[in-house]
């Protein structure tokens, strides 16, 4: 039985490394893009009664904080790296990924 199962695709530390290099700079980019995002995300309180609503609150936090999510997950990810746990290196270089994926989910139920 045990033969008959694949063993999986496996990437080398080194191939690993040159992702995480690649994906840093993605998120560094992604950085600068999130604080323009930063300072255009106090309109979503233009509409009317979005001072009271809660989903514009939380729309505004995602939205101000995803630069410093996109700065923080590759430092976080390279830390992990270091100390040998891949699984959550990967997992913190996907961060940014979540988060921006939550942030457009929340804003789309903001009403204008």
């Amino acid at each position: 039985m045990t033969t008959t199962l694949k063993p999986g695709f496996k990437i080398s530390d080194k191939g690993q490394q040159v992702l995480l290099v690649l994906i840093t700079l993605v998120w560094s980019a992604a950085a600068v893009i999130g604080a323009i995002l930063a300072v255009f995300s106090p309109l979503v309180f233009d509409g009317p009664g979005n001072l009271a609503n809660p989903v514009a609150w939380l729309g505004f936090v995602l939205g101000a904080l995803f630069w410093a999510v996109c700065m923080l997950a590759p430092l976080v990810g390279w830390m992990q790296w270091r100390k040998g746990k891949r699984t959550e290196a990967w997992a913190a270089m996907a961060a940014p990924a979540a988060w921006a994926a939550l942030t457009l989910t929340v804003l789309q139920f903001v009403p204008s």
